[in-house]
C-alpha cells in the first residue's frame, strides 16, 4: 500500500513538472513574440559617405544607401525617400553612417538675411569656422571684431555689437539657424562708412575674428595687447 501511494505521489509529480514546464515555455514564446513585435524594422536613408552642408537633396542618390532598423532605432524624423526633401539643401554636415532625417534639409532661403539697420552699408567677409566663433556665427547675431598685426605683433578688439545680416557657406549657400558649420563662411556685417573701412583694412592686412557679443555685454577695459601688455 506504501509503495502504491509512493508510486502515485511520483507520477503525480512528474506530471505537475511536465504542465509546469509546458506553461513556462508557453509564456517565453509569447514574450519573445510580443518583443519581436515591438521591434518591427522599418527601412531608413543612411550617408553612405560624408556630404557637405548645402548639397541639393536630388544631388546625393549616389552617396546614400536604404537600411533596415529596428522602429526604436530609427531617428526621429528619419526618411526613407528623398522625395519627401526634394527642392531643399542639407543644411549641416552629414557623415558616414549617419541617418538622414527631415531636421537636417532647409530651403537655400531659410536662413536668409536680417533687416539691415538703417543708413548702414554691409560688407561681406570670409572667415574661417574658428575665426566667426567657431562656426557658430548666425544672421541676427551681435558680434565684437578683433584685428591681430604681426608687424607689431598686436591685437585688439576695435569694434563693438556690430549685427550680422547673413551668412553663408563658401559656395554661397545660406546657413541655416540650426547647422552646424565645419569650414569658412561668408559673414556679412552691417556698419557706417568709416567701420567699413576698418574692417576691410583688417581683413586685407591682418588676421580678423568674430566674438559673439549679446547686447547687454559688457563693452569696458579693452585696448591693445602687445608681447609686453601680455607680460611675455
Amino acid at each position: 500500500m506504501i509503495k502504491r501511494q509512493k508510486l502515485i505521489g511520483i507520477v503525480a509529480s512528474v506530471v505537475l513538472a511536465g504542465i509546469g514546464t509546458t506553461v513556462l515555455v508557453t509564456y517565453v514564446r509569447a514574450a519573445a513574440d510580443k518583443a519581436a513585435r515591438g521591434q518591427a524594422n522599418i527601412g531608413v536613408l543612411v550617408a553612405s559617405e560624408a556630404i557637405p552642408l548645402g548639397t541639393k537633396a536630388e544631388e546625393i542618390a549616389g552617396r546614400v544607401r536604404t537600411e533596415s532598423v529596428p522602429v526604436k532605432a530609427a531617428a526621429q524624423g528619419a526618411i526613407a525617400d528623398l522625395g519627401l526633401v526634394a527642392g531643399l539643401v542639407t543644411s549641416a554636415d552629414l557623415l558616414p553612417g549617419e541617418q538622414l532625417v527631415r531636421g537636417r534639409f532647409a530651403t537655400a532661403g531659410e536662413a536668409g538675411k536680417v533687416t539691415v539697420p538703417p543708413n548702414s552699408l554691409e560688407v561681406t567677409v570670409l572667415l574661417g569656422a574658428v575665426q566667426a566663433a567657431g562656426g557658430r556665427v548666425r544672421a541676427g547675431d551681435s558680434v565684437a571684431l578683433l584685428v591681430s598685426f604681426d608687424d607689431p605683433t598686436t591685437t585688439h578688439l576695435f569694434l563693438q555689437k556690430v549685427p550680422v545680416t547673413d551668412v553663408r557657406t563658401e559656395a554661397g549657400v545660406p546657413v541655416a539657424p540650426t547647422a552646424v558649420v565645419a569650414g569658412p563662411v561668408l559673414v556679412t556685417l552691417a556698419l557706417d562708412a568709416p567701420s567699413v573701412e576698418r574692417v576691410v583694412f583688417a581683413a586685407e592686412h591682418g588676421s580678423l575674428w568674430l566674438a559673439e557679443q549679446p547686447v547687454g555685454a559688457d563693452e569696458r577695459g579693452t585696448k591693445v595687447q602687445t608681447r609686453s601688455e601680455m607680460d611675455l
